[in-house]
C-alpha cells in the first residue's frame, strides 16, 4: 500500500503521525487498499485564518474510494477530525462486508433445500 502525504512541507512530525495512523486503520480491511493519500491545504492562504483542511483519500481496488475531510486551526486538529470520519466509513463498509457474508446465497440455501 502507497501512502502519500501532501502539503506539509517541513513539518515531519505531522507526517510521521498521519502515516502510523493511517496503516493502523487501514489494517483490518479484507481487500488491500491500493493507495492513501493524505491532503493538506490552507483555505485562506496568505490573508491567516483557521483554516487547515485535511483530506483523506483511501482508493480502494474494485470498489469506491473512501474520502473525509476535515477542517481546524491546526494540520494536527484537522488530521484528527479526518481520521476520526475515515474511521467511521471504514466501520460502515466492513459491517455491510459482515452484513452481506451472513445470508446465505440462493444457490447455496436451494442445495440445502435439495439435500
Amino acid at each position: 500500500m502507497d501512502i502519500e502525504i501532501r502539503g506539509l512541507g517541513n513539518d515531519a512530525a505531522v507526517a510521521r503521525r498521519a502515516q502510523r495512523a493511517l496503516i493502523a486503520a487501514l489494517r483490518g480491511l479484507t481487500v488491500k487498499p491500493a493507495t492513501a493519500i493524505a491532503a493538506f491545504v490552507d483555505d485562506d492562504g496568505p490573508k491567516g485564518g483557521p483554516a487547515i483542511r485535511c483530506t483523506l483519500t483511501v482508493r480502494l481496488p474494485f470498489r469506491p474510494s473512501l474520502r473525509a475531510e476535515h477542517a481546524d486551526l491546526t494540520r494536527g486538529a484537522a488530521f484528527d477530525g479526518a481520521l476520526e470520519r475515515l474511521e467511521r466509513q471504514l466501520g460502515r463498509y466492513r459491517g455491510r462486508l459482515r452484513e452481506s457474508h451472513r445470508r446465505p446465497k440462493k444457490y447455496y440455501a436451494a442445495r440445502r433445500l435439495l439435500a
